[in-house]
């Protein structure tokens, strides 16, 4: 049998996009809205308008999602965030869920 007559087969490769995780940042009355306003910006590359707006609606409303992303950087950006809470003394809490 020649390579001519060889039998090709195509194989169907389906990618998917990987998982998508929201970050929760939930509110509480002592860690100040500077610190988190600070952690939007610095951790999560929020602009400024942007950040002040996601702080008071955690604020106002218990919590919100201050993004989404693949588990490994969502996980990541948490930890950061809650390592420098703890060394400023607030109680922050930050919490990944899949979306």
């Amino acid at each position: 049998m020649s390579v001519k007559d060889a039998v090709k087969e195509k194989t169907k490769v389906k990618v998917e996009e990987p998982k998508r995780f929201n970050v929760i940042m939930w509110n509480d009355d002592f860690t100040t809205m500077e610190f988190v306003v600070s952690v939007l910006v610095d951790i999560f590359h929020k602009d400024n308008a942007t950040a002040e707006a996601l702080m008071l609606k955690v604020h106002n409303c218990g919590s919100a999602v201050v993004g989404s992303y693949s588990y490994d950087i969502a996980t990541t950006k948490t930890r950061l965030a809650i390592d420098r809470a703890r060394q400023e003394g607030f109680p922050f809490r930050m919490t990944v869920e899949a979306e």
